[in-house]
């Protein structure tokens, strides 16, 4: 994970230009985008276009380069509403970097889910948990969506050893969760050392995204 971006959360008025983002290359990564609220339009010159919803992955590997735009589409623009949601862009390895581009879409049994007690999980990308998703990821990772009520606690994927990861963090995209004694919360992120197993708390309704490899 090379950028993080939290689009929103954002309310559009009716009739306003929304999400307008122009025609643009990447080279040499891929980007995940991955909402909570909302939509958005994707192109690309791969000839794919999509509409992805919430819940849903947009994952665009750019390889030796590609150009993509991000729009509202004109009939929500037309009758306004809310975004949210973050666009990552993940690394590629070093023998990938000059691959073609390509671009894959993924919802439902592709982003295995889990609830019960309070937490709601959603395997957005990679391993973790001994489930796997759809996305065709180019390195070992893991991204995570938590829904978390008050008082819930939860440890995040293992940790450098015994088949974990090494790089670790969590971002807090609304709400309070104590990771080890520490307060982090909305718009802030807690890097983990990479032996530590932390247990997360929710200080109050918190949406959580944890991410490593």
């Amino acid at each position: 994970f090379i950028f993080l971006d939290h689009m929103g959360p954002a309310e559009f008025a009716p009739g306003s230009e929304a999400v307008n983002v122009r025609p643009h290359p990447h080279i040499g990564l891929s980007t995940l985008s991955y909402l909570f609220e909302g939509e958005m339009t994707h192109r690309d010159s791969t000839g794919a276009h999509n509409v992805i919803l919430p819940g849903e992955v947009n994952w665009m590997t750019a390889g030796k380069g590609v150009v993509h735009s991000e729009r509202t589409d004109p009939q929500r623009r037309a009758s306004g509403g809310r975004l949210n949601g973050i666009q990552a862009w993940i690394a590629l390895p070093n023998e990938r970097e000059d691959e073609d581009p390509s671009f894959s879409h993924h919802s439902g049994g592709d982003l295995p889910a889990y609830e019960q007690g309070g937490l709601f999980a959603r395997l957005v990308a990679g391993e973790a948990y001994g489930a796997r998703a759809g996305v065709p990821v180019a390195s070992p990772m893991f991204y995570v969506h938590w829904e978390m009520q008050p008082g819930v606690r939860a440890a995040p994927p293992k940790g450098k050893g015994d088949g974990g990861y090494s790089e670790r963090a969590l971002y807090v995209a609304s709400g309070a969760v104590d990771v080890g004694g520490r307060r982090v919360q909305a718009g802030q992120m807690a890097v983990l050392e990479p032996a530590a197993e932390p247990v997360i708390t929710a200080l109050e309704t918190s949406t959580v995204m944890l991410l490593g490899g």
